[in-house]
């Protein structure tokens, strides 16, 4: 048996028997992994308060060949989403982030890019700037549309935003469509029926955040409307994907978003 440590992202957990969990997390080094936290809801020294998910930690496990569970030994918490006020939006992201990972990572396969990615949204969906007043205006919600992009496109569902998928002419601004079942931006001319357009805004807002880190939006105005047509297009690439509705994506529907 292989004793393992890796940083890691605790994502769901579930109970097993008396005190146990099963633990599903994501970890920098070996990825998506399942395992079993013996006495979890007893141990406050080795898992207090760090199987809270979307807590980033320094996990370590035992791995024994055959077996699909490893054994969870320890988690130590470097950073909590806890340490931030807690509202309705914060809760219904960072339910989000976890969902989709569980779902849409296969296990025992790292995915480095699909990690940083999560720990610097993680940042920014905690961050309470200093004037912080209304939950609509949180950060949750940026953090949230390129945390959204991004696996799409890590996915490999997103193809060039700048070009028409169907002819590869170069889009042009209030001339974009995006289908319920076709990945990619579409033309006038190859909309299809039952398109629905994407605002100027949001067009312009995926083509910088392919280019920049989710830290350069952090300063911008971001009310829950922004962006919405842009998170639809995403969400509907990643469900048609995995084949199956978000559950939180529609908590985060309820909530405007």
């Amino acid at each position: 048996m292989s004793v393992l440590t890796s940083e890691a992202v605790v994502l769901r957990t579930w109970p097993l028997r008396e005190a146990d969990l099963i633990v599903s997390f994501f970890t920098r080094d070996y990825g998506r992994m399942k395992g079993v936290a013996k006495s979890a809801l007893k141990s406050r020294k080795r898992f207090g308060g760090a199987l809270e998910p979307m807590t980033v930690a320094r996990a370590w496990f035992a791995e024994k060949p055959g077996q699909e569970l490893v054994r969870l030994d320890q988690l130590e918490i470097l950073r909590s989403p806890l340490a931030a006020p807690v509202d309705h939006v914060r809760m219904a992201v960072l339910s989000f982030y976890a969902e989709l990972l569980d779902e849409a990572l296969p296990e025992h396969d790292p995915q480095e890019t699909v990690f940083r990615l999560l720990v610097s949204v993680l940042e920014q969906t905690t961050a309470v700037p200093s004037d912080f007043v209304q939950p609509q205006f949180s950060g949750s919600w940026m953090a949230l549309t390129y945390f959204s992009l991004w696996m799409t496109r890590l996915l490999g569902l997103l193809p060039d935003v700048a070009h028409c998928t169907a002819c590869g002419e170069a889009l042009r601004t209030g001339e974009i469509w995006f289908q319920t079942y076709g990945d990619g931006l579409f033309c006038a001319v190859h909309r299809g029926s039952g398109a629905n357009a994407l605002s100027a805004d949001s067009w312009q807002l995926a083509q910088r955040m392919l280019r920049a880190p989710v830290a350069a939006f952090a300063g911008e105005q971001w009310p829950r409307r922004r962006g919405t047509d842009l998170r639809r297009f995403t969400l509907q690439s990643l469900e048609r994907h995995l084949e199956r509705k978000l559950r939180t994506a529609e908590a985060l529907g309820r909530l405007g978003g």
